[in-house]
């Protein structure tokens, strides 16, 4: 780790976002820095117990346009850790629908004195949309099927913890590629940082062009298992699906589903990851999702440190031009 807690203050000079839109767009210096920020940020809060009031006067409005749990109140949560206010915004009881554009409506929220936005719509490319027409800093809190990048941050600083590094390891996204944004994150962030991936899922999810990224792609669990260091099992996205894109669940969970009898195949110390929500018995059993290789929870308590880090960054960018 480069920061540590008297760099609180700065922001390191090589951080020049004024958004976070994606993981295809850093740097693996600006992965890096991200990543040392969340690190920096968990050890001074010991585990997130306390207050940082380094955005004390600032203001977080969170526009979710589909549902979250996780990431809703990691925002808010990270937020007023650093001392800001948040506000919350509900589409279904807003001006959208009385005809107001998405457009208008981010840009009144601004208007009340909103620093940072966190948005989340099912629509690829809306937070960049936001970027090209607001002033306030913009954090992709996921878009469609196209990025999550704060998910894949908290995935892959979950890794960096348990294992030192992403070098050399090999990493298995496994599941729902296709519709799942948390997977391209991952794939932008794990090749950047030097880990070998693995896509591994039905046929009808994952596609022979995803070979293009540099990654490789199986349709056999069994088959690669020896060779994984890591399994981040993503969730069937049924509700971005217009056809089932497999004969049955139960299939599906014959195939695919991490159960005991494929931890005793797979490498000593396997990490089993999950974005959440899961699904128990379909791509996880109880047993494996509570057991010793299931880091999921501590995927979600460094999803907090993880937003602290970047509200921090894309924050200290906007004071500093303003000096």
């Amino acid at each position: 780790m480069s920061l540590d807690v008297t760099d609180i203050g700065t922001i390191p000079a090589a951080w020049t976002q004024r958004h976070l839109l994606g993981l295809e767009s850093l740097t693996t210096e600006e992965l890096n820095i991200v990543l040392d920020a969340a690190e920096m940020f968990k050890e001074a809060t010991e585990n997130c117990t306390k207050k940082i009031s380094v955005l004390a006067g600032r203001t977080c409005a969170n526009l979710f346009f589909e549902n979250s749990t996780r990431t809703r109140i990691s925002f808010s949560l990270a937020m007023r850790r650093l001392g800001g206010d948040t506000v919350d915004f509900a589409s279904g009881s807003s001006s959208l629908s009385k005809g107001e554009t998405l457009i208008d409506t981010a840009k009144n929220i601004e208007a009340m004195g909103v620093d940072v936005v966190v948005c989340r719509h099912r629509t690829p490319g809306t937070p960049h949309l936001l970027s090209n027409n607001l002033r306030a800093a913009i954090i992709n809190a996921g878009d469609g099927a196209h990025e999550h990048p704060t998910q894949g941050l908290l995935d892959i600083l979950t890794i960096r913890q348990r294992r030192g590094t992403l070098a050399g390891l090999t990493v298995a996204l496994v599941g729902d590629i296709q519709f799942s944004r948390t997977a391209r994150s991952n794939i932008w962030g794990l090749k950047k940082l030097g880990a070998n991936v693995i896509l591994c899922g039905p046929a009808t999810l994952v596609s022979p062009m995803w070979r293009e990224l540099g990654v490789e792609v199986s349709h056999n669990l069994d088959e690669i298992l020896p060779r994984c260091d890591v399994l981040n099992l993503l969730r069937i996205q049924f509700e971005r699906q217009s056809t089932r894109p497999f004969p049955s669940v139960r299939e599906y969970a014959h195939l695919y589903a991490m159960n005991k009898q494929r931890i005793e195949r797979a490498k000593d110390g396997v990490l089993i990851l999950a974005p959440g929500p899961i699904n128990r018995g379909v791509e996880v059993t109880t047993d494996v999702a509570d057991g010793p290789h299931s880091v999921i929870l501590e995927q979600v308590t460094n999803g907090l440190a993880v937003r602290m880090a970047v509200l921090w960054l894309v924050c200290g960018v906007a004071v500093r031009e303003q000096e």
